[in-house]
């Protein structure tokens, strides 16, 4: 069954400390829902909760510290949801991640690894710790945090664009497995969010036109949820808006339209030496 308001519903969010996470628990616990934060960032979690709690939020903030890479952190973290909210769990969203680019040349297996537990194994390990409840309740929603590269190829980006691909077939395959059971999936493909990782070094060479506030991100996720959207694609940048619709149609031609933009620049940020 599809929620219809926020209002005590229980709702999971990893990644809370921080960015989109924390913005989405703000329009949640404004809505009623009884959030529960998750980070790593033991003290960020806390300024986190106290934030929150200052903006009067009628529903419980609780936080649990959680690595989404380790699988018995994550089951812990969905039993602290049901032992403090009631025995139940409405939503989970799986906004933890990181982002960092480079050449695949400079990128080690290590930072390949990393990249992929967190990003796609954190959101595996929610799923699986969840879905029992849900199940039982014969209800629920996730809401996966993949990205506008987890639909396009972006140099620089191809680790991070792996990982974030992965979150997308991983939800396609979801939504199809739970068909029936009242459960549902939304995937959110933001392209640049106001975050640090675009303001990483060599970044420039991406020519990033324009990035979204953190807080349209999550007033978005509110409103897909009650409305059911499976797909947020969230491109205010022309660049990506068209690239997307290119990608839709003729794959081949975006790769390699991005691929001779990229050289282009790479050949002016380096003196017309690449």
């Amino acid at each position: 069954m599809a929620l219809k308001n926020f209002k005590e519903a229980v709702v999971v969010i990893t990644g809370g400390a921080s960015g989109i996470g924390l913005a989405t628990a703000q329009v949640l616990s404004l809505a009623g829902a009884h959030v529960v934060l998750a980070d790593i960032n033991e003290q960020g979690l806390q300024q986190a909760a106290e934030q929150i709690k200052q903006h009067g939020a009628p529903g419980n903030v609780i936080t649990h510290r959680t690595d989404v890479t380790n699988e018995e952190q994550v089951q812990a973290l969905m039993q602290t949801a049901l032992d403090t909210c009631g025995g139940r769990i409405d939503l989970v969203i799986t906004s933890a991640g990181i982002g960092c680019g480079n050449l695949i040349d400079m990128f080690s297996g290590q930072e390949m690894q990393t990249l992929m537990n967190i990003n796609f194994m954190g959101t595996y390990h929610c799923v699986r710790a969840a879905l029992p409840t849900m199940r039982q309740q014969q209800s629920g929603h996730f809401v996966f945090l993949s990205s506008a590269a987890g639909k396009l190829g972006i140099p620089l980006l191809t680790a991070y664009c792996a990982s974030k691909w992965a979150v997308r077939g991983f939800s396609s395959a979801l939504r199809a497995e739970l068909y029936g059971t009242g459960i549902d999936v939304t995937t959110v493909y933001p392209s640049w969010v106001d975050t640090p990782m675009t303001q990483q070094e060599g970044m420039e060479l991406l020519n990033i036109e324009a990035k979204l506030a953190v807080e349209q991100v999550a007033e978005a996720i509110a409103q897909a949820v009650l409305q059911g959207n499976h797909d947020l694609t969230m491109a205010p940048d022309e660049g990506t808006a068209v690239l997307l619709q290119i990608m839709q149609n003729d794959q081949e031609k975006a790769e390699q339209l991005v691929g001779k933009a990229f050289h282009e620049r790479l050949k002016q940020f380096s003196g017309g030496k690449a």
